[in-house]
């Protein structure tokens, strides 16, 4: 067929990008700190540390998406709470370096832009910069006909914080007789869901709406899409007090794959029989008849995050926690070696 040709005939609509724009100003405005400088819409964000109390620190970055839970949510059709899902990864990947998040940066790409995705995508990521004093500092919306099939969706996400040099966590304040502290989970977070759609989808054969008795009255919507949490409130005051050595952030690695990148010359015994895993972990090690070696590696298995402290500072660590409503578990210790986590009596 002869004839002009728009942008739009070839799946790409401008228009609604700038009207999803518009209509997520409102919400990117919310998450502004006074660090912000300028207003959405720019070609770059501008972020002044100084006015946060960050003028002489070290810059922190990370990036991360939200993998096939994505696909969780696609069926469920849920799209606000991965936006806090990618947020509060991003926060605790910079957290575990004793950083304090400053902005965050969106991306979320579509084979042909659906607004009302997208919108909630947006939303969820800037409530939860909200949440947790973070500046939606800027994004991309890109839409991609051809790369992606309609109805498929990506998200990612970028965040820069800030730490003070006194205050930085890289691990070079491990030594062997430390205790490790074992923070609980809320769910998967963002990792193991390939292996955990396998099971509960195609072994199992199960439904979002079923309610397994192993995930104790929860649908296996509400398990699979609990929101990955931050640990900037209960961990903050730990770190301007120089309480830790170290922390680990469990994501996919599970326990050995992510506690032993803050390990330098030590290794770290970590007993699994400390704590129980929630049901939903072993629902999946049943369901999938998984090696208990396989789940803690693909798995967080119900601790998300894992502190590192001397063992004169362990007690009045947990305590501290314990009053900010958190369940403290001692799972392992450090010894001398090369950087490995063994598993073995705590």
């Amino acid at each position: 067929m002869n004839g002009k040709i728009t942008y739009k005939d070839a799946g790409v609509d401008i228009d609604a990008k700038e009207t999803l724009l518009e209509n997520a100003k409102d919400a990117i405005r919310k998450s502004f700190t006074p660090g912000v400088l300028g207003d959405v819409g720019l070609f770059g964000g501008l972020f002044d540390p100084a006015k946060v109390g960050f003028a002489d620190s070290i810059l922190v970055a990370t990036a991360d998406g939200v993998g096939t839970k994505l696909e969780v949510a696609r069926r469920a059709k849920v799209y606000d709470t991965v936006g806090w899902d990618l947020v509060n990864h991003c926060i605790n990947d910079a957290l575990v370096q004793g950083a304090r998040p400053l902005f965050f940066l969106d991306y979320v790409a579509m084979g042909k832009l659906d607004q009302a995705v997208a919108g909630k995508l947006i939303a969820g990521c800037a409530e939860a910069c909200r949440a947790s004093g973070l500046a939606l500092l800027g994004g991309e919306t890109a839409e991609m006909p051809g790369l992606y099939k309609e109805g498929d969706f990506e998200l990612a996400g970028f965040l820069v914080g800030a730490v003070k040099r006194e205050h930085l966590l890289d691990g070079s304040a491990v030594r062997p007789g430390q205790v490790l502290l074992g923070l609980t989970s809320s769910g998967l977070h963002t990792n193991g869901y390939s292996l955990a759609r396998r099971v509960l989808f195609e072994r199992l054969g199960l439904a979002l709406a079923d309610r397994p008795s192993e995930l104790g009255g929860k649908s296996v919507q509400e398990a699979l899409l609990a929101i990955h949490r931050p640990y900037l409130e209960p961990v903050w005051p730990l770190i301007e007090g120089k309480k830790l050595a170290a922390m680990a952030h469990i994501t996919g690695g599970g326990l050995p794959g992510n506690v032993n990148r803050v390990l330098g010359a030590c290794d770290a015994i970590i007993d699994r029989d400390t704590w129980t895993p929630p049901g939903l972990f072993q629902l999946l090690v049943s369901g999938g008849e998984l090696d208990a070696d396989e789940a803690y590696r693909a798995l967080n298995m119900g601790i998300g995050m894992v502190l590192i402290v001397d063992p004169d500072k362990a007690t009045e660590v947990e305590r501290d926690l314990v009053r900010r409503g958190e369940r403290v578990y001692r799972i392992g210790h450090t010894v001398r070696g090369e950087g490995n986590v063994r598993w073995g009596r705590a």
